[in-house]
């Protein structure tokens, strides 16, 4: 039920809040669509600590890049 309730507020954020801005994201698959990965693959709690840092990592002075879920 976690999974999915958490899965249901990204992509919320994702068709409701994301095209209000600009693409800003550095890296591909974009911070979204990776965290929606990651708690696919490994469960709310580290799924979200890895969406969280991922989150942290793009900002302007990183080089981004192709960074899927491993």
């Amino acid at each position: 039920m976690g999974v999915k309730l958490c899965l249901f507020f990204i992509r919320g954020y994702q068709l409701c809040i994301s095209p209000l801005f600009p693409p800003t994201c550095r890296f591909s698959p974009t911070c979204s669509q990776y965290a929606m990965d990651a708690v696919k693959k490994y469960g709310v709690f580290r799924g979200a600590g890895m969406a969280i840092w991922r989150v942290l990592r793009c900002h302007p002075f990183s080089k981004g890049g192709y960074d899927p879920v491993k």
